[in-house]
């Protein structure tokens, strides 16, 4: 199955080149009356399964199908008896669901849990059956996709449903696979519902089911997908949308002919590739035509260049930006940096001689694969090749099928995926705090809804590494992501080795560490919810919230406060002497230069001389008004005066142990501030008089060992 343009009304209005290629529409009728017939001889397989034979051959040559044979008897037979709404058998619909996944490609065992998938929830069938016919883990990828019981759950029975498919999508990314391509047919055969029950379940695919198609990188079905959603949901947009397209369908195209230019240019520079037209589906049709307007004709579709190997993926890129008009706006290497679903692919654009601007995807063929079929591509992601051989030889041995060759002993325990992305460990990880199944389907859909990830780096070099992130998300996200619950003691955030609130939104690649408060009771503010965008920091917060009524106005009481200061003696120009005979000189309270720091003095009102460090913003500021500087040098005695300050978690005694450190350095405190807490964070502002500035990084040392105090800088 391929992502291409598709009319879910009326197929056969559009053009030829907006259908599906390759692919044999089904005459649900004739296998619905094949399938009453029943099973045929054991060596052969049924005749109403040959369509899925076929294309699961195309991608599995040597594919044992025996243990297809024996799920779709199962089945057939299970089934027996029984109708859809549209009139036809009931098997018709497993058999269309299978044959979906078999043209993406899936494995034996999606393939053989797919005939079964409705087996445990609609017939008498049970899970221990299956379990004994079929291995432990097709029993788990049918168990994954059974619904809850209405009787049992009532109107939670929905929400439910997903949390349980989620949890199984968790250990098994199979189990969601097979609910979108059951999705994708109800779609299909939706028109016998009634309007208001086809909206309903409408509106569910468009907020869970295409996100997570998106999620899973399965393009070929979240596209058909969107395309059926909007003719429901936006009949007079689609009818608009369908006009546009079959309006085109009369005109000249000029995408082959600027596709054979293409072809031109490759083959000149020895490059072997497949240069495709690729028609864009209704959606996204719907979709450039409000963002540019009146469409042209290359606005339809886009070339699509197939090639080996990765290198050549840039080889063709350089051919086009150098033989074309680049489009610079349109480049994005998605190779270098893939998408968080698996997608790879060069994106970039380019204008011809008449105006037209085509729109290229470049990638190699696995790429390709990949990107229409995304998780399901992958085969059995949980089978390494020296167990898939081991549980081959021993099946060989046994007698044993396919099927039972390719169970794990316990597929209910938690294995490491690596097909589990960032987003879908989140999932799991929030919808186990989720209270009530009504927030949990809220959540659900506001988490989708998020259609970009990030990844931060931690600072702290603990495991794991990387945090995973919806785009979007603030410091408050990561600290909830990294500690769970003991995030509510986080104060601050270092990001790139700046510190900043927790309220800072975070960037793809940015390296982040979280300060964490030392008081146990320490919790967080109402307004941290204004700056969270996971549900698990949502969720935790909101909770914590409850706890702690009184939280956050003792927050805003101290806010409230003025600052505390502390002054002493104030002092002159300490030891630097300006080339201005009688003039008083001050060192400039915003800088605080101290020896052997490179100064400019200018002269004020009073004929005082104001020195500056050369990098103080009062310099430029002074010398853009044309005021001429004064030369100052330092005299040879060593002491002099600087502004430091202090950024620390609020505890007891802090403003006492800091002023005590200073002074065992011999330092005498000119003046203090103490800025009031925000976010449990102080700041301390000293001027402090020092009898050598050769002292003064060990005096800042001294200052950064007391407990709480995580920064000490000039001013």
């Amino acid at each position: 199955m391929s992502a291409e343009a598709t009319n879910p009304e009326a197929r056969s209005e559009a053009r030829p080149e907006l259908r599906r290629r390759g692919r044999t529409r089904l005459d649900l009728r004739r296998l619905g009356r094949a399938a009453l017939l029943g099973p045929t001889s054991r060596d052969r397989l049924p005749d109403a399964i040959g369509h899925v034979a076929e294309a699961h051959r195309a991608h599995h040559p040597d594919a044992d199908l025996s243990i297809l044979r024996r799920a779709y008897v199962l089945a057939e037979s299970s089934h027996r008896g029984q109708m859809r709404k549209s009139g036809e058998p009931y098997i018709t619909h497993p058999l269309a669901v299978t044959l979906i996944l078999a043209e993406l490609g899936a494995e034996t065992t999606t393939l053989t849990a797919s005939l079964l998938h409705d087996t445990v929830e609609d017939t008498e069938v049970t899970l221990d059956q299956v379990r004994e016919e079929f291995g432990d883990e097709v029993c788990f990828i049918v168990d994954g996709v059974t619904k809850v019981e209405k009787i049992d759950y009532g109107a939670a029975a929905e929400p439910e449903t997903f949390r349980k498919m989620l949890v199984a999508t968790g250990n098994d990314v199979r189990v969601m696979s097979i609910k979108l391509a059951d999705r994708l047919h109800n779609m299909r055969t939706l028109g016998v519902m009634r309007p208001e029950k086809q909206a309903r379940i409408a509106k569910v695919t468009r907020d869970v089911l295409i996100p997570l198609a998106e999620r899973l990188g399965v393009q070929a079905l979240k596209t058909e997908l969107e395309d059926l959603v909007f003719a429901i949901l936006h009949p007079e947009e689609y009818e608009h949308t369908r006009a546009l397209i079959a309006a085109h369908a009369g005109e000249r195209d000029p995408l082959p002919a600027i596709a054979e230019s293409v072809r031109v240019v490759l083959r000149e520079a020895g490059i072997h590739a497949e240069v495709l037209v690729r028609p864009r589906h209704f959606v996204s049709v719907h979709r450039i035509s409000r963002k540019r307007g009146e469409l042209r004709g290359s606005d339809f579709g886009r070339l699509l260049i197939l090639v080996g190997e990765n290198a050549d993926c840039y080889g063709v890129l350089g051919e086009l930006h150098t033989c074309f008009t680049p489009v610079v706006s349109e480049f994005k290497d998605f190779i270098a940096v893939p998408k968080f679903n698996l997608y790879q692919s060069l994106h970039t654009a380019f204008a011809t001689s008449d105006g037209h601007v085509a729109e290229v995807i470049v990638r190699t063929r696995q790429m390709h694969r990949v990107a229409e079929a995304g998780v399901v591509a992958l085969g059995n992601p949980y089978a390494t090749a020296a167990a898939t051989a081991a549980a081959t030889a021993a099946a060989a041995a046994s007698g044993a099928t396919a099927g039972s060759a390719e169970a794990c002993a316990d597929p209910y325990e938690e294995r490491v995926d690596p097909t589990r992305p960032g987003w879908l460990s989140r999932l799991l990880d929030w919808q186990q705090s989720a209270p009530d199944p009504d927030t949990f389907w809220s959540v659900l859909r506001a988490e989708l809804a998020q259609d970009r990830e990030i990844t931060v780096f931690r600072a702290d070099g603990g495991a794991p590494a990387t945090i995973s992130l919806p785009g979007g998300a603030s410091c408050i996200d990561a600290a909830y992501a990294q500690y769970g619950e003991a995030a509510h003691g986080c104060i601050g955030a270092r990001v790139n080795g700046r510190l900043t609130s927790l309220t800072s939104r975070l960037s793809d690649g940015d390296t982040v560490q979280l300060l964490l408060a030392h008081d146990a009771s320490s919790g967080p503010s109402a307004d941290w919810l204004e700056h969270a965008h996971t549900p698990a920091a949502r969720i935790a917060i909101g909770s914590w919230l409850k706890a702690h009524p009184d939280g956050a106005a003792a927050t805003t009481t101290a806010a409230a406060r003025a600052p505390l200061s502390v002054v002493g003696a104030r002092g002159g120009g300490g030891n630097a002497v300006a080339d201005l005979p009688d003039a008083t000189v001050r060192l400039a309270g915003c800088c605080t230069p101290v020896p052997p720091d490179a100064v400019a003095g200018f002269v004020v009102r009073g004929g005082a001389v104001t020195v500056h460090r050369v990098q103080c913003a009062a310099v430029a500021q002074m010398r853009s008004l044309g005021r001429t500087s004064v030369a100052v040098h330092w005299r040879a005695t060593a002491d002099c005066r600087v502004t430091l300050l202090a950024e620390s978690f609020g505890r007891p005694h802090l403003l006492a142990d800091l002023t005590e450190a200073i002074a065992r350095e011999g330092v005498e405190v000119v003046s203090a501030t103490v800025e009031p807490p925000v976010e449990q964070r102080v700041r301390h502002s000293y001027t402090l008089q020092l009898p050598d500035a050769t002292g003064l990084p060990a005096l800042m040392r001294a200052m950064r060992d007391v407990p709480g105090v995580y920064d000490v800088s000039r001013a």
